[in-house]
């Protein structure tokens, strides 16, 4: 994305109070956007390439999240 990264898109959906789940999805790994990652609310973090059940466990906790669909 060229104007906003993946973390500042994600704080301003939820300044706007839209509370969908989020996962980061990667293929440049970066340590310290996976540590900020859950602080901004993120469901999950995956760097490319990843395994299947991963994904899984991923769509999993997006999914229970309290307050998300599927909660």
């Amino acid at each position: 994305m060229s104007l906003m990264n993946g973390l500042e898109l994600l704080v301003n959906m939820r300044i706007r109070g839209y509370a969908a789940p989020f996962i980061f999805v990667t293929a440049f790994p970066d340590e310290s956007v996976r540590a900020r990652a859950p602080e901004a609310d993120a469901a999950c973090f995956l760097a490319k390439p990843f395994a299947t059940p991963n994904l899984i466990a991923c769509l999993d906790a997006a999914l229970l999240q309290p307050g998300r669909v599927g909660a």
